[in-house]
C-alpha cells in the first residue's frame, strides 16, 4: 500500500512515529560515539589555538626578514662592504649605516640587535645593551652560516647559540650583501647582516595564547631546539615521547599518554622558517569535562523530548486536520474558478489565518488584474520620456562660449578684412568641430595638439598676433594616447582670462614631456594677469574635493572648465593623476595635467 494514498491524518501518524523512532537511534548512537566527539572538540581546539599562533609567529618572522632584506638592499650598506677609504666609510657611510639599524631596532620591537660585516672583517653593529656581538663564542657560531650563504645565496633562521657566561639562548636571523650599485663586484657577496632575535618577546607572544591552565606551546627549529615554551619544564618528555611520532599524523592531531594522562598533540610548520614548527599539547580532560554533564543532560532531555512528541501528536492530529481537509475543499472549487467563492474561516489559529489571507490574496488578485494594464501602459510612457530626455542632453553638450566668440570673430574679420582669413578661421574651426565629435574617448596625443593648433590659428586672426604663441611637445609622446578635448579647453581659458585684457606682449607656451615617473605631463602658461590668492585657494580647493561632491559642483555654470577635465582624467586613470593649478597677480599662470603613458 502506498503511503501517499492514506489519508492526511495517517500520514501524520506515520511521521510522529518514524521521528520517534529515528530520535531514538539518534541518541543511542550520541551516546556510543561521544568520546569520539569530545577528541574532535579537543582536536579542533588546538588547531584553532595553534592556526592563530602560528600566524603571529609568521608574521614576526616576515617582519624580521622584510627589515633584513630593506637592510641589504641599501645602497649605503652595500657600499660600506665595498668601500675602501676608512674615513668615507667610518663618517659618512657608517653614519648613515648606524642610524638605519637603529631605526630597525626601534621599529620593530623583535630586533634585539643588528650587526654588518664584510668580507674583511669589518663591521658596524647596533646591540642596544647585549654584548654577545663581541666574543669569540658568537664568531665561531655564525662563522657555518656566514660561509654556507655563498651556496644559498638567501637568509635563514639559525639554531640557538647558549651564552657561556650567563646562559641565555638567542637565535638569529642571517642574510648576506649582494652587490648592486654596478661596482667590480656586482652579483658577489660582499658581507652579511646578522639580525639578534628577541627571544622573550617571542616568549611572551607564547605565554599570552588562550590555552587551557595545563597545556603546553612549543616553537621548534630545524634542529628541533626548543627555541621558546610556555612550559620549560616539559622540554625532555617532549623529545622523549613526541619528537619520535610520525609527523604527518601530528599535522591532524594524534591522541597520546603522557606521564600517564591523555594529551592531544599537534604540529603545525612554519612557513617563513624552513623546517620551523609550533607544537601543542592539551590535556582532553580539560576539553571535555564540560561535555560530561551535557552528555547526562542529553539523555534526559531525549527521553523528555519522545514522550512529549508522542503527547503533542495526539492533539496535533485531532486539532489540524480537520480544519485542514475543510481548507483543501474550499481550494478545489477555488481551482474551479468558482467567481465570488471565498474561503470559510473555521478557526482562529494558524490554519484560520491561512483561510482569512486566501481570501484577501484573491481580493488581491482581481484588483491586480485590473490595475495590470494601466500600470504596464504608464511605464512605456515613463521609459519614452526618459529616453527622449537622454537624447536632448546628448544634444546639448555644445561649448556656446566658444562657439559665441568664434562666430563673433568670423563676423568681424569677414567685416574687415574680407574672406582669406574667414576661410582659415572657418578651416580650422571646422577641425575643431570634427574632432571634438569624435566618439573615441582616446585619442592620440598628436591629434589633440593638431586640435590646439587649429584653436590658435583662429586666435591669432582674431587678436591680429599681438600675443606671442608657442607648442613644444616632445615628439615621442605624439603617439601616445590621451582623453579627448582635455587641453583646448584650458588654452582657452588662458587666452580670454589671462591674456585678453592685455593690450601686447603677451605670451602662451603649450609644452608637454615625459616626467621622472614615466606619466606624460602638459604644462600650459600664460603671462597673464594671474590669479588672485583667495580665488586661487578655492579653485584648489575645488580640485581636491571627495569625487561625489566635486563632481556635483563640476556641473555648477554652463561652460567645460578645469573641474570637468580633472574629473575626467580621474575618472579614467584614478586619483593619482589629474589637473592642478599654480598662479600669481602679475605673473601669469601654470595648468598642469598629468596623465599616464598610454
Amino acid at each position: 500500500m502506498q503511503i501517499s494514498r492514506l489519508k492526511l491524518k495517517h500520514q501524520i501518524l506515520l511521521i510522529f512515529l518514524f521521528s520517534v523512532i529515528i530520535f531514538t537511534i539518534m541518541e543511542f548512537y550520541s551516546y556510543y560515539s561521544f568520546s569520539n566527539l569530545t577528541q574532535n572538540r579537543a582536536a579542533n581546539y588546538g588547531s584553532k589555538i595553534i592556526e592563530q599562533t602560528s600566524q603571529k609567529i609568521n608574521s614576526v618572522l616576515n617582519d624580521i626578514k622584510v627589515s633584513t632584506n630593506i637592510a641589504v638592499d641599501n645602497k649605503k650598506v652595500q657600499e660600506f662592504t665595498i668601500v675602501d677609504d676608512d674615513y668615507k666609510r667610518s663618517f659618512d657611510i657608517g653614519t648613515y649605516v648606524i642610524e638605519l639599524m637603529e631605526y630597525m631596532r626601534s621599529f620593530n620591537s623583535y630586533v634585539n640587535g643588528i650587526v654588518i660585516n664584510d668580507n674583511y672583517g669589518r663591521r658596524v653593529h647596533s646591540n642596544g645593551n647585549n654584548d654577545i656581538f663581541y666574543s669569540n663564542q658568537y664568531e665561531a657560531f655564525i662563522r657555518t652560516y656566514k660561509y654556507n650563504l655563498d651556496a644559498v645565496k638567501k637568509g635563514q633562521f639559525t639554531s640557538l647559540l647558549k651564552d657561556e657566561k650567563t646562559g641565555s639562548e638567542y637565535f638569529f636571523y642571517i642574510a648576506p650583501i649582494i652587490e648592486a650599485i654596478g661596482g667590480v663586484q656586482f652579483s658577489e657577496k660582499t658581507g652579511y647582516c646578522s639580525i639578534m632575535v628577541n627571544t622573550e618577546k617571542l616568549k611572551e607572544l607564547v605565554e599570552n595564547t588562550e590555552l587551557t591552565p595545563n597545556s603546553t606551546l612549543y616553537i621548534l627549529n630545524s634542529q628541533n631546539e626548543v627555541i621558546v615554551s610556555n612550559n620549560a619544564n616539559f622540554r625532555g618528555i617532549l623529545y622523549e615521547d613526541i619528537l619520535p611520532v610520525d609527523r604527518s599524523r601530528l599535522t591532524n592531531g594524534v591522541k597520546t599518554t603522557i606521564n600517564n594522562e591523555e594529551v592531544i598533540v599537534q604540529e603545525k610548520d612554519l612557513e617563513q622558517a624552513d623546517g620551523w614548527r609550533i607544537v601543542s599539547i592539551i590535556p582532553v580532560q580539560e576539553l571535555t569535562t564540560d561535555m560530561h554533564a551535557i552528555k547526562n543532560i542529553s539523555i534526559i532531555a531525549g527521553i523528555g523530548i519522545i514522550v512529549s512528541m508522542l503527547i503533542l501528536g495526539y492533539f496535533f492530529l485531532n486539532n489540524l486536520t480537520r480544519p485542514v481537509m475543510g481548507l483543501i475543499a474550499d481550494m478545489k472549487k477555488i481551482g474551479k474558478r468558482d467567481v465570488g467563492f471565498r474561503v470559510k474561516v473555521r478557526s482562529t489559529n494558524e490554519v484560520g489565518v491561512l483561510a482569512y489571507d486566501i481570501n484577501s490574496m484573491i481580493d488581491k488578485m482581481e484588483e491586480m488584474t485590473s490595475n495590470i494594464f494601466h500600470t504596464q501602459a504608464r511605464l512605456y510612457e515613463s521609459e519614452l520620456s526618459k529616453k527622449q530626455a537622454e537624447f536632448s542632453a546628448l544634444q546639448s553638450q555644445i561649448n556656446p562660449h566658444f562657439l559665441y566668440n568664434t562666430l563673433n570673430c568670423i563676423s568681424s574679420i569677414g567685416l574687415e578684412y574680407g574672406s582669406k582669413e574667414i576661410a582659415l578661421i572657418t578651416s580650422s574651426m571646422s577641425k575643431i568641430f570634427r574632432y571634438s565629435i569624435k566618439k573615441d574617448e582616446l585619442v592620440m596625443i598628436s591629434e589633440e595638439i593638431q586640435c590646439i593648433q587649429a584653436y590658435l590659428k583662429i586666435i591669432s586672426i582674431r587678436y591680429e598676433n599681438k600675443f606671442d604663441m608657442e607648442i613644444d611637445v616632445d615628439d615621442k609622446i605624439m603617439g601616445m594616447k590621451t582623453p579627448k578635448m582635455i587641453l583646448q579647453p584650458i588654452v582657452e581659458n588662458s587666452v580670454y582670462h589671462g591674456l585678453e585684457s592685455m593690450d601686447a606682449g603677451g605670451k602662451l607656451r603649450v609644452s608637454g614631456h615625459v616626467d621622472e615617473n614615466g606619466d606624460v605631463c602638459f604644462h600650459i602658461w600664460d603671462s597673464g594677469k594671474g590669479i588672485g590668492k583667495d580665488e586661487l585657494d578655492k579653485m584648489k580647493a575645488k580640485l581636491n574635493m571627495a569625487f561625489p561632491e566635486r563632481v556635483e559642483n563640476s556641473f555648477v555654470g554652463n561652460s567645460i572648465g578645469i573641474s570637468n577635465i580633472n574629473n575626467r582624467i580621474q575618472l579614467l586613470f584614478g586619483e593619482g593623476y589629474g589637473v592642478g593649478i599654480e598662479s600669481e597677480i602679475g605673473y601669469g599662470t601654470t595648468v598642469i595635467v598629468k596623465i599616464p603613458s598610454m
